[in-house]
């Protein structure tokens, strides 16, 4: 499935790792080496990560809370399902919403954001790099390129839970403002950690709110002493950290900034193994919910059923093959396709077999299923 991942046997030994004390100098030391790493992940020198316990949607409370003050307007671009939590996040919070929306299997374009930009003044853009209900992958260069050049005041916010470390982002070389993501996709560590990587700009513009903060637990008034802290390798208490995640997170970013495979080389491992699950589903005669190549996302395939078979007849024989895939999330497709995963160790280990593994099972089980037809 997209999400929670497999992960490689040393993340899970760290996430053994016996309990320890939050203020501890070994635990802070572990802390602050996860908060460097992070930066690494983003190609950024200077930004401010935040981890919390929490799951990805509490990146969506950071925003709305900390970014966005009651009555202010933000800009939502839509390629699925997860666009319109953000938003409902959003209003929840006071923020006056709009949205883009493309149309399913489609990504809001350049020239839309740019159509939208110079209709109102928006103190943020949003964006799904990875929407994990459609498995469409937006261009978020082109959309902070273009809010850069139309608005520049406007923070560029990007919802990377299903595309960090699985695709590529350059959080400052591409302008970009604000990156939230989850431990539990392409960062290849159990869930339950809310990762959020803020600009400076976008700390600046936190400072200069007028109102308070409208949230107490995901108020950055209240976190970003403790990631200082830590950073220096010392410790200090807002809430209790989720101690043997951290430690699980600390090893998974060693293995990506500090392993054998690069992280440009991870990155196109990303694309060799959504290559070779595509390639398969072509030859099954199925279709993918994108609509295009350019708009695919390398760490998840989304796939129509073919208009004989449904749900029941693909995904309990796939799993009796020990291949769990997702069913699907879109409302509006909800019943008519399924999501395959292969993201972190799967795409990156080879020897690990597990894209062969799907290949196979998926073969196997259309055979089957249109056997069954007959």
């Amino acid at each position: 499935i997209p999400g929670p991942i497999e992960v490689t046997d040393e993340v899970l030994y760290a996430n053994a790792h016996p309990s320890m004390s939050h203020m501890s100098p070994d635990f802070a030391s572990v802390f602050g080496n996860c908060l460097r790493m992070t930066r690494q992940v983003l190609y950024s020198k200077n930004a401010q990560p935040f981890l919390i316990a929490g799951s990805g949607t509490l990146g969506w409370d950071q925003v709305s809370a900390n970014l966005v003050e009651p009555g202010e307007n933000a800009l939502v671009l839509h390629s699925g399902y997860f666009a319109d939590s953000f938003a409902d996040c959003l209003q929840t919070y006071g923020a006056n919403v709009d949205q883009v929306k493309a149309e399913v299997g489609g990504a809001v374009t350049e020239s839309e954001v740019e159509t939208a930009l110079k209709s109102k003044k928006y103190k943020i853009v949003t964006v799904t790099h990875v929407d994990t209900s459609t498995a469409v992958l937006s261009n978020i260069k082109g959309v902070a390129e273009v809010t850069r050049r139309v608005s520049p005041d406007t923070l560029v916010v990007v919802d990377g839970v299903c595309s960090v470390a699985s695709e590529e982002i350059r959080m400052e070389d591409w302008g970009i403002d604000v990156v939230l993501t989850a431990s539990q996709k392409g960062l290849g560590t159990p869930p339950g950690l809310s990762i959020l990587v803020a600009s400076q700009r976008a700390i600046k513009v936190y400072e200069n709110r007028k109102t308070p903060v409208t949230s107490y637990y995901a108020s950055w008034k209240k976190w970003l002493p403790i990631m200082h802290a830590y950073e220096k390798n010392g410790a200090a208490y807002f809430a209790t950290p989720p101690v043997n995640l951290i430690y699980a997170y600390h090893a998974s970013l060693q293995q990506i900034i500090q392993g054998p495979v690069s992280l440009e080389d991870r990155f196109k491992a990303h694309k060799e193994a959504s290559r070779r699950v595509k390639n398969a589903v072509a030859a099954l005669g199925l279709r993918c919910v994108p609509l295009s190549e350019e708009v695919s996302a390398n760490g998840m395939t989304a796939i129509y059923f073919p208009e004989s078979l449904v749900a029941s007849d693909i995904i309990p024989r796939l799993l009796k093959k020990d291949v769990v895939v997702a069913g699907g999330l879109h409302a509006s497709i909800k019943d008519k396709y399924f999501r395959i995963g292969h993201m972190g160790a799967t795409a990156v280990d080879t020897k690990r077999g597990d894209i062969d593994r799907v290949i196979n099972a998926l073969n196997e089980t259309f055979v089957e299923a249109k056997a069954s037809e007959a």
